[in-house]
């Protein structure tokens, strides 16, 4: 289970394939902190730690999550959200947070306002996935309040620090994302069809 707030950014340092799966190398701050067997988020995708070396440390994602994420469009160099699991005790700052991806978006606008920005989505209908107007919503890793709620399209705001310490500054119109629908609302929506 995850937070959705970012510890670190890191950098890819080395990508390779193994038949269907992608090893995935990358330096960060927090490297050195980190044990084999650990979870880790990358981009709010939850991979384990496989191997750590100096300030660098390795993770394997699957092709069913290269299907379904946008680690498979990584390059060298590029930045990824990074959060460690949360302990048992510690403060729920964002919100919770599986680290199992729903689906990707695509970034349709990117407009400033006043010092914030606010970042535009747009995904492909799927009546498991839904957003409400103050929802939950992760992004990227990243735990965010909804606003502008449409059917497949919804809006979030970025403020000044989560901008420059996420990788919101390299978002581009165009970028695919990974989106994590809030828990919460999907265990309603499922028991409302049970109910049915």
């Amino acid at each position: 289970m995850f937070t959705g707030i970012i510890e670190d950014l890191g950098t890819i340092e080395k990508l390779d394939l193994d038949g269907g799966n992608l090893h995935i190398t990358i330096s960060g701050s927090i490297s050195p902190e980190l044990k084999i067997d650990q979870s880790v988020a990358h981009n709010g995708v939850c991979l384990t730690v496989i191997d750590i070396k100096n300030n660098s440390y390795t993770v394997t994602a699957i092709q069913e999550t290269l299907n379904k994420t946008n680690l498979g469009q990584l390059s060298i160099g590029d930045y990824v959200n990074i959060e460690r699991a949360m302990k048992l005790g510690d403060r729920l700052d964002g919100h919770i947070v599986q680290g199992h991806v729903d689906q990707t978006a695509k970034c349709i606008a990117i407009n400033e306002d006043k010092g914030s920005w606010l970042f535009s989505f747009q995904y492909d209908k799927n009546p498991n996935n839904i957003t409400i107007e103050k929802g939950s919503i992760t992004v990227n890793g990243v735990s965010l309040t909804v606003v502008n709620s449409k059917l497949s399209e919804f809006s979030v705001a970025i403020i000044p620090y989560t901008y420059n310490h996420t990788t919101f500054k390299n978002l581009k119109v165009g970028d695919a994302v990974n989106l994590e629908f809030d828990v919460i609302g999907k265990y309603v929506k499922r028991l409302n069809e049970l109910k049915s």
